[in-house]
């Protein structure tokens, strides 16, 4: 199974939408009649020829204005380029969590498995994010954001998990009438994993979430100077690409290899020589996700 698949171009419309400007809402034209006619001399016919290289922008100039495109296309490859990034680090983070999740402490009744809240292990995914190889030498300001970013997508992928539940599914069929007086280790009928149910899917699949807990984790400084909020418009572009990719990623990704085993407590020859698993359980090890 290939990482989770993002789009990253809906990043580029999704921060575009928020229509923010450069230079920021502090920028004031002159207003009194001597200041203002030395502004327009100050730039030359040419000048107010404005043709943004990075598309779709992810900013706006205040006036067309060559300098203010320049700085526009600037500061918008540098979000852009961010968001890219953190996009890969998800990938790698949740490729690491991926080899590394198993399901656990399930029962096993008949051809069902039954799990609990707590019944899919997995680590968080928050460390590996700041370690991703497009991130980790990140420093000053922009590991501030990255530091935001991995946070906040790491405490919803973990509320996600930790209701993670297996709702009676039909795993074993081979378990309804077994000849033995123990069934042994023998992997379940592959199902998609949003077939597993949580109560929180919705905190990693609907755009709200991650962006909130993005928000909260954000240094309090770097937020308090923003003043036109643009690091909410840009962990608002990284969750509604996350959101969409994670809501892909629940449907395509197959459980498998969830080794069922368990005791047949009727199975007596020559009266009763087949029954069914009562009270088994699962052989916890990594895999289950890796396919």
């Amino acid at each position: 199974m290939p990482p989770i698949n993002t789009i990253n171009i809906l990043a580029d419309l999704k921060f575009a939408s928020h229509a923010l400007k450069l230079p920021d809402t502090e920028f004031k034209k002159p207003t009194q009649s001597f200041a203002t006619q030395h502004y327009a001399k100050a730039f030359k016919l040419t000048d107010h020829i404005a043709i943004p290289s990075l598309i779709p922008p992810w900013f706006t100039p205040q006036e067309p204005n060559k300098y203010y495109q320049d700085e526009c296309d600037t500061i918008g490859k540098g979000f852009k380029g961010l968001a890219y990034d953190m996009f890969d680090a998800v990938k790698y983070a949740h490729t690491m969590w991926k080899l590394q999740a198993k399901f656990q402490n399930l029962q096993v009744m008949s051809v069902s498995a039954i799990g609990s809240p707590g019944c899919l292990d997995g680590p968080e995914l928050e460390s590996n994010i700041k370690q991703a190889p497009t991130v980790a030498a990140y420093s000053g300001n922009k590991a501030k954001y990255r530091d935001a970013v991995a946070a906040g997508v790491s405490k919803c992928f973990k509320n996600w998990q930790g209701q993670v539940t297996v709702p009676g599914l039909p795993w074993y069929p081979a378990f309804a009438a077994f000849p033995s007086a123990m069934a042994p280790p023998m992997p379940n009928i592959p199902m998609p994993l949003i077939a597993c149910i949580s109560a929180k899917m919705t905190d990693i699949t609907v755009p709200g979430t991650m962006k909130n807990e993005m928000i909260s984790a954000f240094d309090g400084g770097l937020k308090q100077k923003d003043k036109d909020k643009q690091h909410e418009a840009l962990f608002d572009a990284i969750d509604a690409v996350l959101s969409l990719a994670f809501l892909i990623w629940l449907p395509s990704q197959q459980v498998m290899l969830v080794m069922g085993k368990g005791p047949i407590p009727t199975f007596a020859p020559p009266f009763v020589p087949v029954g069914p698993v009562v009270a088994g359980d699962n052989l916890a090890i990594p895999g289950h996700l890796m396919a």
